[in-house]
């Protein structure tokens, strides 16, 4: 990931708008002493007709209202700004935070403390004590962050808190910006697998028609003003009568559509061992691994939203691979439950437009790998209309009485005490009989181990043995 580039923090938030009045409104408890001290001595000498003890109330009042002037121009002269590195962090990650202080002005400040601003799941409030800082000078500090809980989290704003030598005045200078910490989830390497029914290979398979005629195959075009005339085709010209060019026809790549099922019903539970956690990191290291290998790939929902949403909905891949990457795993750091009951969405978003040409329709010429949470037979039945069986799909099932800790309700115990399969076996076995490759995914497992063997596993059959129809 790229290192975020500095950024100023410098201006002036609205609280400072009060000039001298909001300065003199930071005088310290030393300060106000001074400054009535200095009024009672004076009243005094005016009284008792003593010159000597009229200077030294002009002086203890005088002096508190020189330190509020002088912090008063000082602190808009003192420029701030932050670096962050990096700015995407899988979580339970650390990063690192930079922030410099510049003194512009010609004087040299008192004793500074320096605090930025973080939510709460970053960990406390950074604090820094600066003594004096010269004419011209810089001091740099940092500090790390970090979070077991995905998301966006701000960062800002800076503020310093100035005082005189005298410890007389107080100022506070809030600056302006601030920056966004992404804390992507968690990815896992996972192995090179080949999935059964993947008709267009792994990634380049989709090439071997231009392997045949050449990657510059002849696609003739119309000239347009600006084209080489080393690429005029002149047999195509002849043809048509009219200037034609030669364009390059640009590889197809294979497709691949990651659905996540994020129905707040279908999980229980919250952190980040959660079940929902775990698919969500789990999509994350496919994305990962399929642009890695070459696809083109979108992330689906059950509420039928895909990303990205440009493109048909699948990545560009090539040198876009990298942002293709920044902008799926920017969604995941912040995608949360839907209120939806169903997967009627996702299933109509994958029937209609599937994957390559046309996934579960003429040719299955795509790999569809989703993650499911509870499937009653209702959404088993959606889930099973969207595989055909020419393409290759894998299904990863999480079941709630698994993840939670609790023991299966009554049905389940009777169900097995009659010698019938568990429910998640049965939905498991629908899924088979569909087409899928479905494996449950119960806690404690590695994401890679399952992965390896969904490839290993022929369509339709059972992903491993053990409880729960998943792994042992």
């Amino acid at each position: 990931m790229s290192a975020g580039a500095p950024h100023g923090a410098g201006g002036r938030s609205p609280q400072e708008g009060g000039g001298l009045r909001a300065s003199l409104a930071g005088l310290t408890t030393r300060g106000r002493s001074f400054l009535a001290a200095g009024i009672a001595a004076g009243l005094c000498a005016y009284v008792l007709g003593q010159s000597e003890l009229l200077r030294v109330g002009l002086l203890l009042a005088v002096l508190p209202l020189l330190c509020v002037l002088a912090l008063h121009r000082t602190r808009h002269r003192v420029s701030g700004n932050r670096r962050l590195t990096p700015v995407r962090v899988p979580a339970g990650s650390e990063a690192r935070v930079q922030l410099r202080l510049d003194n512009t002005s010609r004087m040299p400040t008192g004793l500074l403390m320096l605090q930025d601003r973080v939510p709460y799941v970053l960990g406390p409030r950074p604090r820094f004590v600066l003594d004096r800082v010269e004419p011209g000078g810089r001091r740099e500090v940092s500090y790390r962050v970090r979070s077991d809980l995905r998301g966006r989290y701000p960062l800002g704003p800076l503020q310093l808190r100035l005082t005189d030598p005298f410890g007389l005045v107080e100022l506070t200078r809030s600056f302006s910006a601030y920056d966004t910490l992404t804390v992507i989830p968690r990815t896992e390497a996972l192995p090179l697998v080949r999935f059964t029914g993947e008709s267009s290979g792994y990634g380049d398979g989709s090439r071997r028609s231009l392997a045949l005629a050449g990657e510059d195959d002849v696609i003739p075009r119309g000239y347009r003003r600006g084209d080489d005339l080393r690429r005029v085709h002149w047999r195509s010209t002849a043809r048509y009568g009219e200037l034609m060019v030669r364009r390059e026809e640009q590889p197809q790549r294979s497709r691949a559509t990651v659905l996540l099922d994020t129905r707040r019903l279908a999980y229980e539970g919250a952190g980040p061992d959660s079940a929902f956690e775990w698919a969500v990191s789990a999509a994350a290291s496919t994305l990962v691994h399929l642009l890695e290998q070459g696809f083109s790939v979108r992330l689906l929902t059950d509420t039928g939203d895909c990303v990205p949403r440009e493109g048909g909905g699948f990545t560009s891949g090539g040198q876009d691979s990298a942002e293709a990457a920044g902008l799926l795993m920017d969604t995941l750091a912040v995608i949360g439950h839907s209120d939806g009951a169903g997967l009627s969405r996702a299933c109509d978003a994958v029937r209609s437009n599937g994957t390559g040409s046309g996934f579960g329709g003429a040719g299955g010429d795509g790999l569809l790998i989703a993650f499911f949470g509870d499937l009653d037979d209702v959404q088993t039945g959606l889930a099973a209309k969207m595989c055909r069986r020419g393409g290759g799909a894998v299904a990863f099932v999480l079941d709630s009485s698994d993840w939670s800790g609790r023991p299966q309700g009554l049905a389940s115990v009777m169900s097995a005490m009659s010698g019938g399969a568990p429910p998640l076996e049965e939905r498991l076995a629908g899924l088979r009989d569909a087409g899928w490759t479905a494996l449950a995914a119960p806690p404690g497992v590695a994401f890679g181990e399952l992965w390896r063997q969904a490839g290993n596993a022929p369509i339709g059959a059972a992903g491993g043995s053990g409880s729960a129809g998943g792994w042992g």
